[in-house]
């Protein structure tokens, strides 16, 4: 899929370097198609890591992809330079009369925070509120998944007892969606979190529909409104190096976390972990961007 994203974004390097098509906005203006309107708001702190995993997996259809960055305007970030966000990102305020595609709202780790304390959760619950009537399809990733289905159904995260860390096996529950199409009957899959939205209270609510889960992890993914609404309650984006960059950096900090499950040889830190999960993360957001933008979505925003 060509991406067009600001010639100097620097995720387009290493994106490009990965033979990814990155198509800049000069080429990307001489073609005579409507390209996807796709929003991300990035809630992470390390911003560009979570740009290339995005991106990446946004980019196996033939299907030309805008992106356009958001953060958010009611909380300063710390491990972002200010010139980064003024140069490639847009704030709600830039965005609120625009209709999108679609729109992806990323995870953030504050999970044990209860959602009315997160400083910037005013400005989260108008931008949610607003993809209801200016996106075709939002997709919510990891704590954005638990702050959507607590914001729009009322089901609030649960604490675990310690965190659910490293590579899990899910099973997929309805096969027949086409959010689930062309997935094998078990895959893997990233999770990194502290709290989880119940499954047995995502179940009652028949507003919504679990269509992946484990047995170890819980909920994977589940769908609202025919699509408009999907949560990813784990990180099928995440890179090789993502769990290991996480761990490390928690026992540099002196933090008490076992090593991440399933994801080290021997449960081994030394060794490389292997890239077990990216075949199915491409297929899951090639699925959401065909079935539940692309063929939904008017031709005139």
């Amino acid at each position: 899929m060509p991406i067009k994203v600001q010639s100097d974004l620097p995720a387009k390097a290493v994106i490009e370097s990965e033979n990814i098509f990155i198509m800049d906005e000069t080429r990307a203006i001489k073609q005579d198609i409507r390209p996807l309107k796709i929003g991300i708001l990035n809630l992470m702190p390390l911003k560009h890591e979570t740009e290339i995993q995005l991106l990446r997996v946004l980019s196996n259809t033939p299907l030309q992809v805008d992106v356009t960055f958001v953060h958010v305007e009611s909380h300063i970030s710390k491990n972002t330079p200010a010139s980064h966000l003024n140069q490639f990102y847009s704030t709600f305020s830039d965005i609120k009369d625009k209709k999108f595609d679609g729109f992806i709202i990323t995870g953030a780790p504050i999970e044990n925070m209860p959602f009315e304390e997160v400083g910037y959760w005013k400005e989260l619950t108008d931008i949610m509120e607003w993809t209801k009537t200016h996106v075709t399809s939002t997709l919510h990733v990891c704590w954005g998944a638990q702050a959507g289905v607590y914001y729009h159904f009322g089901i609030d995260k649960v604490t675990l007892k310690e965190k659910k860390f490293g590579i899990y096996e899910h099973k997929v529950i309805h096969r027949k969606v086409p959010l689930m199409r062309g997935f094998d009957d078990v895959f893997l899959a990233p999770h990194s979190r502290h709290t989880e939205v119940p499954a047995d209270k995502i179940r009652a609510d028949e507003r919504l529909t679990i269509l992946a889960e484990s047995d170890d992890a819980g909920v994977l993914v589940t769908i609202a409104e025919d699509g408009k609404q999907i949560f990813l309650m784990g990180h099928p984006e995440y890179d090789r190096m993502s769990l290991d960059m996480e761990y490390k950096r928690d026992i540099a900090k002196g933090m008490n976390i076992k090593v991440p499950y399933n994801y080290y040889k021997d449960d081994n830190p030394e060794n490389k972990p292997l890239l077990t999960w990216r075949a199915h993360a491409n297929a899951l957001y090639t699925n959401w961007l065909n079935y539940y933008v692309y063929q939904v979505t008017p031709y005139d925003l």
